[in-house]
């Protein structure tokens, strides 16, 4: 499965050095599925396709919104939108999902702020007959038709706290995390499963000394950096598991006396961060590709509204160049695993 990630993210970084534009084959072929448990085998043409992020003019959204799920509507013959709040909230989507209900979407891709707060008007949009999938952040799976998961938590985990050991060392040290808002389902999932991993025994010299929240708000997120070095001066690392707050710490720690002493690691895009790396605020971060996950999520949400699949546990379709896909437990669709991005290999990617 690795591979097949790694070959799909060289892939569409190469395409994002050309215009995004559909392929010369019938969308509707690319799209059959003769394992579909829902008897139509072709995705229907015309679906309206609502995308919900957290936050708009957000880089990582950008890339997973306009440069993937985009591109695949196109390719389907669809007609895409993306809408949603300017600050990143738990009830901020509200009002968005109701309005894409009301003009009659045929499916509404979101990424959660909050698991429980949209449940209402996401049930609400199904019964008026959209099919909701959710990528990046669930609802509580009762919300929703699917969930695009870029990577398994176990996985995310496990690679940011290997990472942020690799660059300090092994002597150890305190380190702190830099998160989104307290209350995205992604990010305390996988804070959770980060202090699992550092109670192994080959993490006993990291001690998690803080977690603080920059709420996705680059300048909130850069004084939150800088508050985490006031407060812990022994501090030896950050992990920040956001685009937004890998990028506003890397700004944070390049400019000032912690540059090379206090390690950065986390989830970030190539363009954000080839900076960082290049200056050695940063020896290495992670990230699946964002465009390939919003384009997974369309093909997902048209498979659905069109009927080749229904949502359930063992669901096969095809979503598009990344071939495909199963339907796993609680209506959850794996991505892939995530892929380290460092000195000698970032200059590859372009997003």
């Amino acid at each position: 499965m690795r591979g097949k990630l790694i070959a799909a993210v060289v892939a569409t970084a190469l395409a994002f050095s050309m215009s995004a534009c559909a392929e010369d084959s019938d969308p509707g072929t690319s799209s059959d599925s003769s394992a579909g448990a829902g008897g139509a085998t072709t995705i229907k043409s015309g679906l309206k396709v609502a995308f919900l992020p957290k936050q708009v003019n957000n880089p990582y959204f950008d890339t997973s919104d306009n440069k993937g799920g985009k591109v695949a509507v196109d390719e389907f013959k669809g007609t895409y939108s993306e809408t949603g709040p300017s600050e990143a909230s738990p009830s901020a989507q509200v009002s968005y999902i109701n309005t894409a209900s009301q003009q009659g979407v045929n499916v509404i891709a979101v990424s959660a702020n909050d698991k429980d707060a949209i449940c209402g008007a996401l049930n609400e949009a199904r019964q008026n007959g959209a099919k909701v999938v959710t990528y990046d952040s669930d609802t509580k799976p009762e919300c929703r038709d699917l969930f695009i998961n870029q990577a398994t938590t176990e996985g995310i985990a496990k690679i940011q706290v290997k990472l942020i050991s690799d660059a300090i060392g092994a002597d150890g040290g305190e380190i702190a995390i830099l998160s989104a808002t307290a209350n995205a389902t992604n990010q305390n999932a996988w804070i959770a499963q980060m202090k699992t991993e550092l109670a192994k025994p080959e993490y006993s010299k990291l001690k998690l000394v803080d977690t603080v929240y920059g709420d996705d708000d680059d300048q909130k997120s850069f004084q939150e950096a800088q508050g985490l070095m006031a407060k812990h001066p022994n501090l030896k690392g950050i992990i920040s598991p956001t685009t937004v707050g890998i990028a506003a710490a890397g700004r944070y720690l390049s400019g000032s006396t912690y540059k090379g002493k206090v390690q950065l690691t986390g989830l970030g895009t190539p363009n954000q961060m080839k900076a960082y790396v290049k200056d050695g605020t940063v020896k290495a971060f992670a990230l699946w590709n964002p465009a390939d996950l919003g384009y997974l999520a369309a093909y997902a949400g048209a498979a659905l509204a069109s009927g080749i699949i229904k949502g359930k546990e063992g669901d096969k379709f095809t979503a598009g160049k990344l071939g495909d896909f199963t339907v796993g437990k609680d209506g959850t669709v794996l991505l892939g695993d995530p892929y380290t991005f460092k000195a000698d290999n970032i200059d590859q990617f372009n997003f």
